[in-house]
């Protein structure tokens, strides 16, 4: 027999970049669009990566999902170098509990031209999880 399941089987999500405009604009958004209906709030990158396995929110452990983010392009911009940039000098301000040293070397890398922007962390978060699929629109 023919294994015909596709897409249409998988749960859809969608995150909306024109609902925020900042990282914690994000956290809020994806707690509203992966949590309705519980007390847990995302906060942290971590955190992020936490619900996206499942089993508290909106879908189960491994349960096969698909994540639309629209207005992808404009989260791309809102998440890109500079609000990246002042999230590890917020971080190296702050210091501990913070590895001050790796945070540096993450901004020394941004600043050259070779480290992720928050957008590109948070979709290689996305993307690390084999039974999700992500559309950027």
């Amino acid at each position: 027999m023919l294994n015909t399941s596709n897409n249409n089987t998988r749960k859809m999500i969608v995150i909306n970049g024109g609902h925020f405009s900042s990282l914690d604009g994000f956290y809020d958004e994806a707690s509203k669009v992966f949590m309705k209906d519980t007390d847990w709030k995302v906060g942290t990158l971590d955190g992020f990566d936490d619900i996206l396995y499942g089993g508290f929110g909106v879908f189960e452990n491994n349960e096969k999902i698909e994540i639309l983010w629209k207005n992808s392009q404009k989260s791309q911009e809102d998440l890109g170098l500079k609000t990246t940039q002042k999230f590890y000098q917020n971080k190296i301000i702050q210091g501990k509990p913070f590895n001050i040293e790796l945070i540096q070397q993450k901004l020394n890398d941004l600043n050259e031209g070779k480290g992720q922007t928050l957008f590109q962390i948070l979709v290689e978060i996305i993307e690390s999880h084999k039974n999700i699929i992500l559309e950027l629109d």
